[in-house]
């Protein structure tokens, strides 16, 4: 009779936990199994920004984390990107409305490079001069606020809304805005 080589691998395996970043306050966030401590480094983790945070306007949100050092069967990990999910976006933008969206690439203030695309959805269609004129703004806007903040602050002010309140109010004097939103963050550690 034939043996089952996988059930005996699978058992030899390791059980890891692993903890959120610093800024959303190293909980455990959930298990990974894993041969050894260098198997399971540099392994991605998908998660719900409303399961960090508990607050449940941030479940059109994922995160995705990646584990970067193992103490014993304690994974640390950090933020690699933010990202808002299509089907929340697909909800905002609807027929007679207009869509202006940009990347801004820039450094925060502690020398880390990131990569936002910031999205706006006016209540209204708009013309292409308002258009291009939001897109310009919103792009020196969202470079001015990464540069003179550290990357705590910036994923902070992004998961808190704070970074999206002040965008909608500084361009909503070009056109009626119906919503502002960070649709994805990339961190370049």
């Amino acid at each position: 009779m034939a043996t089952q080589k996988g059930i005996e691998s699978w058992k030899a395996k390791k059980w890891f936990t692993v903890y959120a970043p610093k800024f959303f306050g190293d909980v455990a966030i959930g298990e990974m199994p894993g041969k050894d401590e260098k198997a399971v480094i540099g392994r991605n983790i998908v998660v719900s920004l409303d399961s960090m945070t508990h607050n449940p306007q941030n479940a059109n949100m994922n995160i995705v984390l990646k584990v970067g050092s193992v103490d014993g069967d304690k994974a640390a990990t950090k933020l690699m990107s933010m990202e808002l999910l299509f089907s929340f976006i697909r909800t905002l933008v609807r027929r007679y409305k207009s869509v202006s969206a940009t990347v801004v690439k820039a450094k925060t203030k502690d020398g880390i490079a990131v990569v936002v695309k910031p999205i706006v959805i006016t209540v209204q269609r708009s013309t292409a001069s308002r258009i291009n004129a939001i897109r310009k703004e919103m792009g020196s806007f969202v470079g001015e606020y990464v540069a003179k903040s550290d990357i705590d602050a910036v994923v902070k002010s992004i998961a808190g809304g704070t970074l999206q309140q002040e965008m909608h109010t500084k361009l909503n004097h070009i056109a009626p805005l119906s919503k502002a939103e960070i649709k994805k963050l990339e961190i370049m550690w």
